[in-house]
């Protein structure tokens, strides 16, 4: 049955308007982006296909270009839309810290740092480099790794944080396994950035690791 004949509280999009965009599924989400289905299928059973193909909405949002194009139903113009709403979603955000967020709630930097690195496949190492009151200056990727590690220099952030005249900064890193569970080289990283920038007096406020439930904070587990 097309999703038009489907009762007016059960389609995604009035679901959407009247229950708020958090309270739809994955696959109904998918669906709306989608906008329609294939011949048969509507288009919230080819977006329930898509994400068991893919194992998930954030395997979806992080495939290549090429893998993308191999889902059912899926192609270049599909692609295209889906890294245009991303970059779109990471610029609000980021525009919303530095003109009018000051980073006094964890929530603010959890919410940031998930649209920047929650998807990415490759161990990213970035800062957030504050001001004296917080806002955010620059947010700057400074290492990449491979699948599971990212040679980290602790000079680097210290130069970095001179350039920039930061007061303070914030450090995060992802977890492509999804799992945000601090290992122990995090922990140590982390205590040899905060030796170091507290020599150029800028203080380091929390470390996140980013995977794919809540992003985690060293600094609330007293390890900072």
């Amino acid at each position: 049955m097309s999703i038009k004949h489907w009762p007016e509280q059960e389609r995604p999009r009035e679901k959407l308007i009247h229950k708020g965009a958090e309270a739809l599924s994955d696959a109904e989400l998918l669906a709306i982006f989608l906008r329609t289905g294939t011949q048969g299928i509507s288009a919230v059973e080819l977006a329930r296909q898509v994400l068991t193909q893919f194992g998930g909405l954030r395997s979806l949002m992080s495939a290549s270009r090429e893998e993308f194009c191999k889902g059912f139903g899926l192609g270049d113009a599909k692609y295209t839309q889906l890294q245009a709403v991303l970059e779109m979603s990471k610029r609000h955000l980021q525009e919303q810290l530095m003109r009018e967020t000051v980073f006094t709630s964890a929530e603010h930097v959890r919410t940031y740092l998930s649209s920047q690195l929650r998807h990415s496949q490759r161990e990213i190492f970035a800062v957030l480099f504050l001001d004296t009151q917080h806002r955010l200056i620059r947010y700057q990727e400074l290492f990449m790794g491979t699948i599971d590690a990212a040679a980290v220099y602790p000079r680097e952030v210290v130069k970095a944080a001179l350039q920039y005249n930061a007061a303070a900064v914030i450090l995060a890193h992802n977890h492509p396994s999804g799992v945000a569970e601090p290992s122990q080289s995090d922990i140590s990283i982390t205590a040899k950035i905060k030796d170091a920038l507290n020599l150029i007096d800028v203080r380091l406020l929390d470390h996140f690791v980013v995977g794919d439930s809540m992003p985690v904070s060293l600094a609330e587990r007293g390890l900072v």
